[in-house]
């Protein structure tokens, strides 16, 4: 480690009253000579990136809702942070902070449609300088061309079609048969088997749409979870007392919000919003696949209609569609990470690559009532995040200390052994990796949203999350929210205004001030 990294973890550390970090045992091996294989090779870096995947949706996190096997080969034969986060829940902004390791306000992706900043740090470019052959393959969602890859080929609009979705190169465009899921884990199989100098290093960027909304699964997982009824988050009826006067004003309740044909695949009415845009998704499918598809809804849509649920009951049913579809779309990944891991076994390269799954941020899951992101609140700040690496890292490795996808950028340029630049305001994972603890690691982590208005009426907001309290201030509003995630893990109770918790406020403010001073957060 050089100097400035150990200057910017000192400038990370916290005070040890607002949260001890690193609680969970990280038992990595140690190498003789860390970062290289026998032959002295740097790893090859395979990057497989979700959309929307809540961790609690994966079974090596403890999921009550469905298994993820092949997900937890990469935990179970690798390691799994445990307290990883993301610094702006929405979906382009968590590409651009995956891109260039700086925070929002940084790198000028502050939502959905920001442009990044001119000539933006780009880790791509720096491991391909260094003699890595670079791919990315999937969804990209951001309006600048990828640059610093050898190969790309990207979903040609924004989200992409679940069903026969067009890909984009920089010199054409193509519609694919099939599932988007399979198809993105074929061109990135199809890069591998055709690299021309196969003794470079790789980076491979394999991004999937899935598991975001619609919500299609592919013909294969049609009937998946049809004998079982998922378990309901304990606050999917969630009031709201407590919170601030944001909470009650969303426009993502699982009730009220989600579409009949856009979003649960039963069309009632055809004025019903996004209708037309559900009637295109339909008409992308092939024959079979539409004739697959009504065979299975249709039955069960006519079921529905006959009922005519009221109240509760049609909220019991609306949350029963929707996971079931989000929890297919996710085993649609799973089994392609499996054919993944497969590949790189059956091709020898398993040893000295690293893969990574991780996604861009968590998604509501009934929590708190609702689908979608953007909030705070735990389920869509945490991200899952697992690094399997046989050669460097021991199996059933668990880390526990804090870390952001401000992290990713610096830690894979630390993997290909190329300076991290100053720019990069995230630390590198590989003394985590290592085994090791460091005493300046930081115990806080920053968060900032800033999408409104939007159509999910979110405000903005920032905070502070330490392992034990998370402070959060609606400036907008100026409304504040304060919980004990030791007492209240579901946050349910807001203790900002408990004369019990004042001084822990004063230093979690002491301590949001300080983060926003040391990332240049200056704004309003």
């Amino acid at each position: 480690m050089d100097n400035k990294q150990i200057g910017r973890r000192t400038a990370l550390k916290q005070l040890s009253t607002i949260g001890a970090g690193g609680a969970f045992l990280s038992s990595g091996l140690i190498p003789t000579s860390w970062g290289q294989s026998k032959t002295g090779k740097r790893p090859n870096i395979l990057l497989i990136y979700s959309d929307d995947h809540a961790r609690h949706a994966i079974s090596a996190y403890g999921s009550k809702i469905n298994q993820t096997p092949n997900l937890d080969r990469i935990a179970q034969e690798g390691a799994i942070f445990r307290n990883a986060f993301c610094a702006n829940s929405i979906c382009a902004p968590a590409r651009a902070t995956l891109l260039t390791g700086q925070h929002s306000h940084i790198n000028g992706k502050k939502n959905n449609f920001d442009k990044l900043n001119p000539n933006y740090i780009n880790f791509p470019s720096l491991l391909q300088e260094s003699g890595y052959d670079t791919a990315l393959v999937g969804k990209w969602h951001i309006p600048e061309t990828p640059r610093g890859f050898d190969y790309w080929e990207i979903l040609a609009t924004g989200q992409g079609q679940y069903y026969n979705p067009d890909f984009k190169t920089a010199d054409n465009s193509k519609q694919y048969e099939g599932y988007v899921t399979d198809i993105t884990t074929d061109l990135a199989l199809q890069w591998l088997d055709r690299r021309d100098e196969q003794e470079n290093p790789f980076l491979l960027m394999v991004h999937h749409k899935a598991p975001h909304r619609t919500w299609m699964p592919s013909p294969k997982h049609l009937s998946l979870y049809d004998d079982v009824t998922i378990p309901e988050p304990d606050n999917l009826f969630d009031d709201y007392v407590t919170r601030t006067s944001a909470a009650p004003k969303h426009a993502m309740g699982i009730a009220e919000h989600l579409m009949m044909a856009y979003d649960l695949q039963c069309p009632m009415d055809e004025s019903e919003k996004h209708y037309a845009a559900w009637k295109r998704f339909m008409e992308r499918m092939t024959e079979s696949q539409l004739a697959a598809w009504n065979a299975y809804f249709e039955p069960r849509n006519e079921a529905f209609r006959k009922a005519n649920l009221q109240g509760e009951e049609l909220t019991h049913w609306k949350y029963q569609r929707y996971i079931k579809n989000y929890l297919r779309c996710i085993a649609s990944i799973d089994d392609n990470v499996g054919r993944i891991l497969d590949y790189l076994e059956h091709q020898g390269l398993a040893d000295n690559t690293i893969v990574i799954y991780t996604s861009d941020q968590g998604f509501y899951l009934g929590d708190h009532g609702w689908f979608d992101k953007r909030w705070m609140y735990e389920e869509s700040l945490t991200c899952p995040l697992m690094m399997r690496w046989p050669a460097q890292v021991q199996s059933g490795t668990q880390i526990g200390e804090l870390v952001q996808n401000i992290d990713f950028a610096p830690t894979f340029t630390d993997l290909a052994n190329v300076s991290i630049p100053a720019e990069m305001q995230g630390e590198s994972l590989l003394p985590l990796l290592r085994g090791e603890h460091p005493a300046d690691w930081r115990e806080s982590i920053y968060y900032r949203y800033y999408e409104s208005p939007s159509e999910h009426i979110v405000p903005r907001h920032f905070g502070v999350r330490t392992e034990r309290y998370k402070l959060i201030r609606y400036f907008e509003i100026d409304e504040w929210e304060l919980f004990d995630l030791e007492k209240d893990p579901r946050e349910m109770h807001n203790v900002y205004a408990d004369p019990e918790y004042q001084e822990i406020g004063f230093k979690l403010k002491k301590e949001l001030q300080r983060l926003q001073e040391y990332y240049k957060d200056t704004g309003p």
